[in-house]
């Protein structure tokens, strides 16, 4: 496969695992419409690099990724017919991401946020710094978390704990992440490349087969929940996205002040 023709991703193999990052530090690694594009692009392409048995996703710089880029947003408030798209692109991504063969495993070097969050919680291993704040603040932005957050949460650390971070947009760190099993393991910052490392040259080294395929079985009862959550928070994520609410968080931010919601 030929990976040197990514603008947002760079890549590093070393032998079986094919080392996937986001590559845009000076934005904390949102995403715009380039970074969807070739993340999107990557999801379809990789199963089908039978030199990658194992895939490892980080970010470059100080996060694993920000989400959703505020510029992007406000061009979504100006022209809403633009949504239209990008929400059937997210569905498209989730379902590619549960349909790679390959594991992923997620390393959250920083913070995951948003859309990084749940690209991050939908890899099928996790290790997260113990400083890195994980947090889906869709509500925040007066925006529903329609993008796959109201899958996975609510999958790894019950509804209870779920619909709490989900409705405030409360961040977590890595450390109490791991601690109620949203991610699988937390590590100080200074020895999470070389967990990770090893992680993935265990995985690499297994049956090939037979690791693909236990993730297929495993993933076939996630599939089917995505898909019935995936199409109401996609609706209702294109309403909120005409909201008064989400106007001014998104002008809120822009302008460095605090939202006024009136609930419109």
């Amino acid at each position: 496969m030929n990976y040197e023709n990514y603008k947002t991703l760079s890549f590093r193999r070393d032998g079986r695992v094919l080392h996937v990052t986001f590559n845009r530090p000076d934005t904390l690694n949102a995403f715009d419409n380039d970074l969807h594009g070739d993340f999107d692009r990557f999801v379809h392409e990789v199963p089908r690099d039978e030199a990658t048995h194992v895939i490892v996703l980080t970010g470059a710089g100080k996060a694993f990724s920000a989400g959703g880029d505020i510029d992007h947003m406000q061009e979504l408030i100006d022209v809403p017919s633009g949504i239209y798209g990008e929400i059937a692109e997210g569905k498209r991504l989730i379902n590619a991401l549960l349909d790679i063969p390959q594991p992923i495993i997620a390393k959250i070097n920083g913070a995951a946020i948003g859309l990084g969050a749940t690209l991050a919680l939908f890899c099928d291993i996790s290790f997260a710094a113990d400083h890195a704040k994980i947090a889906d603040p869709h509500v925040k932005v007066g925006f529903v978390a329609g993008d796959g957050g109201a899958v996975i949460w609510p999958q790894l650390i019950g509804y209870a704990r779920a619909k709490h971070y989900l409705l405030t947009g409360d961040a977590i760190t890595g450390a109490d992440a791991a601690a109620m099993g949203l991610v699988n393991f937390a590590f100080p910052a200074a020895e999470l490349d070389a967990a990770v490392d090893a992680y993935a040259q265990r995985l690499a080294a297994g049956a090939r087969r037979a690791v693909q395929w236990t993730k297929a079985t495993i993933n076939v009862g996630l599939k089917q929940v995505a898909a019935s959550v995936l199409e109401a928070g996609a609706a209702y994520e294109m309403l909120s996205n005409q909201t008064r609410d989400h106007a001014e968080a998104v002008a809120a931010f822009r302008t460095k002040r605090a939202p006024d919601f009136n609930g419109d």
